[in-house]
């Protein structure tokens, strides 16, 4: 399963991608506004910074609005990756996108349905949102584990990108499942390290190392 970092801050993708964990990035409007950037340029830097999709949210509501947008963003970077919302604008301005060779990321996924809809409609990616779905005392994962089959059974090649990730648990049960893809924070990332066995097997290993050296 590739890791996607969901995040504007080019600190944490630098990173992260330092360690190998990096095979895309997913961005927004808000995260960038959360980091305090300009959208084009940091955009730019990403594409630069990473050789793997970087996923640019489109704003507009209707197909039209959208395809100018992405012609924009597209320019941005050799790796962009143009990301809609589930809806039937949406998916005209997909299917466009995707006869044109372009890459498309649809966002705000959460149904198994929505998620037909979208690779019939030739997106490169789906994002399902377990976080949120968990946060209305829904299974997110059930609807991971939908699509899977969906996708298995009609030999779909649209990728589960598996999104509103919340903590490890839901990273483990992505793959697990066998989604293609999980974009995570950069904060749940590193809590994959964490592990009191290691914690204390690390501080075990530098007392030992400090008596041998004595």
């Amino acid at each position: 399963m590739q890791f996607f970092i969901d995040t504007a801050d080019i600190s944490a993708i630098k990173k992260a991608n330092d360690m190998g964990l990096v095979n895309g990035v997913t961005t927004n409007p808000t995260l960038i506004k959360k980091a305090g950037r300009d959208h084009e340029a940091t955009i730019r830097e990403i594409s630069e910074l990473i050789s793997g999709p970087v996923s640019v949210e489109t704003l507009s509501e209707d197909a039209e609005g959208m395809l100018k947008e992405a012609k924009t963003y597209l320019k941005w970077g050799k790796n962009i990756v143009i990301k809609v919302i589930m809806s039937p604008e949406g998916m005209k301005a997909v299917r466009e996108l995707s006869s044109q060779g372009h890459k498309t990321n649809v966002t705000l996924c959460f149904s198994p349905l929505q998620a037909l809809i979208a690779a019939k409609a030739g997106a490169t990616y789906i994002s399902p949102f377990v976080g949120r779905l968990d946060d209305i005392s829904h299974y997110g994962m059930e609807l991971i584990s939908q699509i899977r089959d969906i996708y298995d059974n009609y030999e779909f090649d649209t990728q589960i990108l598996v999104a509103s990730v919340r903590s490890p648990i839901h990273l483990l049960d992505a793959a697990t499942i066998g989604a293609d893809v999980a974009t995570v924070p950069p904060a749940t990332l590193m809590q994959i390290f964490n592990h009191p066995l290691t914690e204390s097997g690390i501080k075990a290993f530098l007392e030992d190392a400090k008596a041998w050296q004595k």
